[in-house]
């Protein structure tokens, strides 16, 4: 009997004890639940925004540049043409400068033209069409890092405005609001700075810039001949050239070859008529 009730009071003092504890591990759960709002709290919206563009693919930006240099039989005229191919698919003209023709060239024109970057391609093979291509070169950067860094530099600076003038309107106090409107027209000068740049690149990205020579056939680079075929074709032109020179020469001076065959025919008759007078006065003697 006394075996069995030592027994039974252990099997008590250790049901009493896992009472206890349960009831200490529920107080600790407890706890854990009650915490300040601050850390119960969601992650902040800047954070989700990252996040999102982590997680979502953005779209690139180039800042696309290029010349074209084009051989016209009029390159005035074809800078006029020019102009209205660009204008016709959306872009604009920046800057045009024109040569008039003078001492037997046929003039040259020079145009920065600003072409929609969507219309890029067409324009500037519709630009070909003005004459023969010389040379074309088109380079494009990648600005996406840039554009993202200023969109988001923006929409903090924005925000930040923003609180700023809650607070300029909350304040009382003339050293708060001295303060205030001190940070405020400094916040607000570099958002108007950033916001600049934001629609300069914009511009940039959103037009392409292309640098168009117009030059007229005889400012066209000469090709050097790299095979038999245009050896050939270089050696005739360069005959034909010759013949042609040649006939101008003798153009030029057929009049002065007239009037010095003239001349010594002249000469001849007077020098015939004294000999035949010599001849007479001989034969009387």
């Amino acid at each position: 009997m006394r075996r069995t009730a030592i027994v039974c009071l252990v099997l008590l003092s250790a049901l009493a004890l896992g009472g206890c504890s349960a009831a200490s591990g529920g107080s600790e759960s407890t706890q854990q639940f009650d915490l300040p709002s601050e850390a119960q709290a969601p992650a902040s919206a800047g954070d989700i925004g990252v996040a999102d563009l982590d997680s979502a693919p953005a779209e690139r930006s180039y800042v696309t540049t290029g010349s074209m240099t084009v051989t016209a039989d009029k390159p005035v005229e074809a800078a006029a043409e020019a102009v209205s191919i660009v204008e016709t698919a959306g872009g604009r003209v920046d800057s045009r400068q024109e040569y008039a023709p003078v001492d037997g060239d046929r003039g040259s024109a020079t145009l920065t033209l600003r072409i929609p970057a969507t219309a890029q391609t067409a324009t500037i093979e519709r630009l070909r069409g003005l004459g023969t291509v010389q040379n074309v070169s088109i380079s494009s950067d990648d600005v996406t890092t840039v554009v993202q860094d200023l969109d988001g530099r923006i929409t903090a600076l924005r925000a930040s405005v923003d609180r700023l003038l809650g607070l300029l309107a909350s304040a009382t106090d003339a050293d708060t609001l001295v303060k205030i409107e001190s940070s405020l027209s400094e916040r607000q000068g570099a958002l108007e700075s950033l916001v600049a740049q934001q629609r300069d690149l914009g511009d940039q990205v959103s037009l392409s810039t292309i640098t168009l020579t117009l030059q007229s056939v005889a400012d066209a680079p000469v090709s050097t001949p790299d095979t038999f075929l245009t050896g050939l074709d270089t050696g005739w032109s360069a005959f034909v050239g010759f013949l042609s020179g040649l006939l101008v020469l003798i153009g030029v001076l057929l009049p002065w070859l007239l009037f010095l065959g003239v001349l010594l025919g002249i000469a001849y008759g007077v020098y015939r008529a004294r000999i035949r007078r010599r001849r007479a006065v001989a034969v009387v003697e």
